[in-house]
């Protein structure tokens, strides 16, 4: 027993302290385990009958890069002089940094408390065991700083060969130290239709839609050796694939960098800071056999950063449904700040660009606001102009677009449907080999065949129904003559989506520089290509609209105002099938609002001027069909402004003396001899044999 040992670390409980860094230490190095938890023995064999066992670091690192709980519970427990003694199979096994290990020293010397490993024992209030602590502290840093030096240094000098792949991406396989294309062609469909239905469709999430659309499967890897998993697309899947360089044959490493920061309650913090991929720290092109040329990625590369809102300088964003047709083009100048869009108006959406910057970051004023509505419709205008004359060649493309865009889809069908039958047939062989009287093992085999089977249904089901419903057609350029005169229209038609419409204007347009004074919008249209025009748009005042409302209507609602309510009118107006004058459906809030500018009275219930018809039959003591028929034959005025409204009628002429009499009164027949024989007219004589 050793010297340094009393009496009072005796009567306290001992610990021992069992970690291993990593997981595959766990799996792998099982003997270090054990020499650890022996050292449980040690510690009785020096007089302590209380040896308490902390091991729930197993797998955590002891740089100061994770917390242990473990070592957390050790240091608390020392700190209360409970401990007479902790113990490990060696000293790193407590810490590998200094900030831990000086920490655990200061706590043991305090409290008197021992550090013993396989080979001695050490108290911290003798300079020597202190002085030789301080130095194994600083060993087994710079131990642990060296391996992971050196190992870093390999690694990197692997990579600037070009054969250090942490992760091979989906497509590719490991093959003698390098990578190579899958063989699998419906493998290398799936990534090919990624980069060509993103250049087609100008974002990733319609990109997306589209596979989701057509329920079409991406590969995943589940080992370097070329295995793949068929899984359903997702966002994270076709970002990977559409930033990774390795599609355009080229290697790269080093493009993420680790930053460690300390949290103000000590913890570490760690977070990933993605580098350009010029600055790479290594970058080899032409490498391997790549998917795209390296023109191709650094134009889908262009694509999703001007996608992105995050950017340094975020470009117009991708094109979405909202009205706005310039979203993302227009920018102050003034400030210098992009323009934002505002939308506003229940039944009807309308949306006004306005400049809030300033606003929401030093709560000054706004620089600028104003309507959508004529500053879309002029620019759609020029582009009109600039596109009209390609209309022909535009049309081609899009109908050639159009049949790629089919054939894709059916190729990836057909791949899948040939790979499914691989499956099937792989199955039924597996079937066949089985022995009759093993019959869980039968029984399972014949469910997996069926399932295959199954699926090999439905994709030929699939297959067929794509094929008949969009049949593939060459496409006849004189069947687009006739669409050079029709581009306006088609631009116009509520039918086309808003989305083509931006990418048309953004493919067109870099940025449009805007001010405006009291009376017009002033905009500067910087074109690719470095064209610029400038032009001027009139703003209207409050209460114009470019569409006005008839002169009928507008009386007939003055009608309908004398008796109904404004719900009431909008009800009548749509029953009659008629629209505002941008062709929507009238609501009460477009009532009020239409007889505020035309300066419409409200209908009151305490005004009974005029009465609907069923109130005058009430108040003449007639039923409602007799008034009705009164009306028809001309006894009794009334107005019936629309066709599905309601009929008004004037109380005054209702209360006339002979006004009950004119409506009861039966119509007199229109007069006439009565009918008698002519000798013109035969008899009907029916025989009685």
């Amino acid at each position: 027993m050793s010297d340094k040992i009393e009496t009072r670390h005796l009567t306290r409980r001992a610990i021992l302290y069992v970690r291993q860094s990593t997981q595959q230490q766990l799996q792998n190095n099982e003997e270090s385990r054990r020499l650890q938890y022996a050292m449980a023995d040690r510690l009785r064999l020096l007089g302590w009958r209380d040896v308490e066992t902390i091991d729930e670091d197993l797998g955590k690192s002891a740089a100061g890069t994770v917390t242990r709980t473990g070592f957390e519970r050790l240091v608390s427990e020392v700190s209360l002089g409970k401990i007479g003694a902790i113990g490990a199979r060696e000293l790193s096994r407590f810490a590998r940094n200094n900030r831990d290990w000086q920490r655990l020293m200061e706590v043991c010397r305090y409290v008197d408390t021992l550090l013993v490993d396989h080979d001695a024992v050490y108290d911290l209030r003798k300079s020597n065991d202190r002085l030789l602590l301080g130095l194994k502290g600083n060993l087994n840093e710079y131990e642990l700083d060296l391996l992971r030096m050196r190992a870093l240094e390999a690694r990197t000098e692997k990579a600037r060969r070009g054969e250090y792949y942490a992760r091979i991406a989906v497509g590719y396989r490991k093959a003698q130290g390098r990578i190579e294309k899958h063989p699998d062609a419906r493998v290398q469909h799936a990534v090919g239709v990624v980069f060509d239905k993103m250049l087609e469709l100008g974002s990733a999430r319609q990109v997306l839609l589209w596979m989701r659309e057509h329920r079409l499967e991406v590969p995943v890897n589940r080992n370097d050796q070329g295995e793949v998993l068929w899984k359903a697309p997702t966002y994270g899947w076709l970002h990977m694939v559409l930033t990774n360089p390795v599609y355009a044959g080229s290697y790269s490493y080093g493009r993420t960098a680790q930053v460690t920061m300390m949290n103000e309650d000590g913890s570490v913090r760690r977070s990933i800071q993605r580098r350009a991929l010029k600055d790479a720290a290594v970058l080899l092109h032409d490498q391997h056999d790549g998917y795209i040329g390296r023109e191709v990625f650094e134009r889908v590369q262009a694509m999703i950063a001007r996608n992105s809102q995050n950017h340094p300088r975020p470009g117009p964003g991708a094109a979405r449904v909202g009205a706005a047709l310039l979203a993302g083009l227009l920018r102050c100048r003034r400030c210098g700040e992009k323009l934002v869009v505002s939308y506003g108006g229940t039944t009807v959406r309308v949306h006004r660009y306005e400049c809030c910057r300033a606003n929401i970051d030093r709560g000054e004023a706004r620089c600028i606001n104003f309507s959508g509505l004529d500053v879309d419709a002029r620019i759609a205008e020029l582009v009109l102009q600039v596109v009209e004359p390609a209309a022909i060649e535009v049309s081609a493309k899009l109908a050639e677009s159009d049949i790629a865009q089919r054939d894709a889809a059916l190729e990836a069908l057909r791949l899948e449907l040939k790979a499914a039958r691989y499956a099937a047939e792989r199955a039924e062989r597996q079937y066949d080999a089985a022995e009759p009287e093993n019959r869980l093992v039968v029984d399972e085999l014949e469910r997996r065949w069926n399932t295959a089977l199954e699926c090999v249904n439905e994709l030929k089901a699939r297959l067929e129904q794509a094929g008949v419903a969009v049949p593939l057609a060459r496409v006849d350029v004189t069947r687009f003559s006739s669409l050079a005169i029709d581009v306006a229209r088609t631009w116009q038609a509520p039918t086309t989506d808003i989305r083509l419409k931006k990418r048309i204007v953004r493919t067109l347009i870099e940025e449009i520089a805007v001010d405006t004074t009291e009376r017009e919008v002033s905009l500067a249209v910087h074109w690719k290509g470095g064209v610029h025009t400038e032009i001027v748009v009139q703003r209207r005042r409050r209460g114009e609209n470019r569409t006005h409302t008839p002169s009928d209507i507008t009386e007939a609602i003055r009608l309908l105002a004398r008796v109904c309510s404004d719900e009431q009118i909008a009800r009548a107006l749509n029953a009659s099938d008629i629209k505002t004058s941008r062709g929507n459906l009238w609501t009460s809030t477009l009532i009020r609002s239409f007889r505020s500018s035309h300066q419409i009275k409200v209908h009151s219930s305490d005004d009974e001027t005029w009465i609907t018809l069923s109130r005058a039959a009430k108040l003449v003591g007639v039923a409602d069909l007799t008034l009705k028929r009164a009306v028809d034959r001309g006894v009794v005025t009334a107005l019936r402004p629309v066709s599905r409204g309601p009929w008004i009628l004037e109380k005054a002429l209702l209360l006339q003396p002979d006004v009950l009499d004119r409506i009861t009164k039966k119509p007199r027949p229109r007069g006439g001899e009565p009918a008698a024989p002519t000798t013109t007219q035969l008899t009907l004589m029916i025989p009685r044999t």
